[in-house]
């Protein structure tokens, strides 16, 4: 009897018309195209890792790096594909969001500034989830990879709209070091430059990634079920919505190519 093959690990992202899933060396995507067909796409993930794929800090910001470098070829194969943040409103919404943070900065120095600000900052990613069917298709990628995980003939329409794995869980740690970092640096510097900003986002991404990744290695501390409550509420309440047959169909569509492209089995 041969041994039941290990499932693969999976991340996705929502787009706005479909969904992008991520492999271990591959990536897949597939939409709804306005005339109502699903078009499909995979290839290769860029790797950018090199020695740093074991750095506490960096290999979180590398991997995150090689998953934007997959949007353009996304894209490439199929440009009818809806990016989350292409949208006019979205655009502007991190213009006004931008701006909003100077004033704060201005108007409201200190820890307290930078907690307003990190908040402000996640406006356009709420206002991109809430408009078209991005929320819908953030539900349908929990919905595929749970039921894969979950094996067993598993049907994603029954599945949890809300996973554990969900980038919303960075969220906490991410606004908790970007605002700690804030307060660390104007201490140490007396004028922070754009360079100092910068290399603190990066840091801030750094340690929010190995906070997650603590938590999945520890799921069941209660260490880690309070870091994950912000995150699975966002989810619940504005970043997740119950698809619809027809985008639950597009994400089987994306989940079946995915495990092609991986050379895995495609029986659940």
């Amino acid at each position: 009897m041969s041994a039941t093959p290990e499932k693969l690990r999976l991340g996705g992202m929502a787009l706005g018309n479909g969904l992008l899933v991520h492999g271990p060396t591959a990536w897949s995507a597939a939409i709804r195209r306005a005339d109502g067909t699903i078009g499909v796409a995979s290839g290769r993930k860029p790797r950018l890792r090199g020695r740093v794929e074991d750095v506490p800090g960096a290999r979180g910001v590398v991997k995150l790096g090689e998953a934007m470098l997959v949007i353009p070829l996304v894209k490439r194969a199929l440009p009818d594909a809806k990016l989350p943040f292409q949208s006019a409103s979205t655009v502007a919404a991190m213009g006004a969001t931008a701006l909003a943070g100077q004033l704060v900065r201005k108007r409201l120095p200190g820890t307290g500034g930078e907690a307003a600000v990190a908040v402000l900052s996640l406006a356009p990613s709420l206002l991109a989830l809430r408009s078209g069917d991005l929320a819908a298709y953030h539900g349908v990628e929990h919905k595929a990879i749970a039921a894969y995980e979950q094996g067993d003939g598993a049907d994603a329409a029954e599945a949890a709209k809300e996973h554990d794995r969900c980038g919303s869980h960075l969220m906490a740690p991410l606004l908790t070091a970007n605002v700690a970092g804030g307060a660390l640096l104007r201490r140490l510097v007396e004028r922070p430059t754009p360079a100092h900003g910068a290399a603190l986002s990066l840091a801030s991404l750094g340690v929010a990634v190995e906070v997650f990744v603590w938590s999945e290695k520890h799921a069941d501390s209660a260490v880690t079920r309070a870091l994950r409550r912000p995150g699975h509420e966002l989810q619940r309440v504005l970043g997740t919505r119950e698809p619809t047959a027809e985008q639950l169909e597009v994400g089987a569509a994306a989940l079946q190519e995915i495990l092609r492209a991986e050379g895995a089995e495609t029986t659940a």
